[in-house]
């Protein structure tokens, strides 16, 4: 759990947060750093803490809890299916709204992070909305290796080349590729 992006949003250092809250300063320090999971902070440090960054105890807890990461095939499915379900202003406006780039990148979710910023980034210029500039520093990165998806991996081996490959990069949308992640149909899921 990285929750330094919190007091980041609140421009506070983990002195002015621990005066504010009335955490001890090592307590804090060990929620921040993870050495403390978020799950065994007590109630009263957490309604503190929560009351501190201007949260309610339920979403601040959510923001920090760290799930069960699944399968990057199943988490893209899952994010066309949410934008097939919601259609694009809304998935953008959920996105936005609940900081799923910023949380996942939090959480060293990279691809999931990347994704999430690349269908948003997509979504909006398909539907001439300007770009959500919260997000700039991470539209800076981008994955090390192209990430492929696992029907392209599959032909590749059946066939034994990477004519597959070199399809899909041909054909995959540029604000995904721009992230290194190849990916050429978001709309048509079943």
């Amino acid at each position: 759990m990285d929750f330094t992006y919190l007091l980041k949003e609140k421009s506070m250092s983990i002195y002015e947060c621990s005066k504010r809250s009335g955490i001890p300063y090592s307590t804090l320090s060990d929620i921040i750093k993870g050495e403390t999971l978020i799950e065994k902070v007590s109630a009263r440090n957490l309604n503190s803490l929560a009351s501190t960054l201007e949260y309610s105890m339920d979403a601040l807890y959510s923001r920090l809890h760290v799930p069960e990461r699944h399968d990057f095939e199943l988490f893209k499915s899952a994010t066309c299916h949410r934008v097939k379900e919601k259609g694009d202003i809304k998935f953008i406006t959920d996105v936005l709204q609940d900081n799923d780039i910023r949380k996942f990148f939090s959480w060293e979710w990279y691809p999931e992070s990347l994704y999430t910023l690349a269908m948003t980034d997509y979504l909006s210029n398909e539907n001439g909305i300007a770009l959500c500039s919260d997000y700039d520093d991470i539209r800076a990165t981008r994955l090390e290796e192209p990430v492929f998806p696992s029907s392209v991996l599959a032909m590749c081996a059946a066939t034994g080349n990477d004519k597959s490959k070199e399809d899909a990069l041909r054909k995959a949308i540029p604000e995904f590729l721009k992230y290194n992640i190849v990916e050429s149909e978001v709309r048509n899921v079943v």
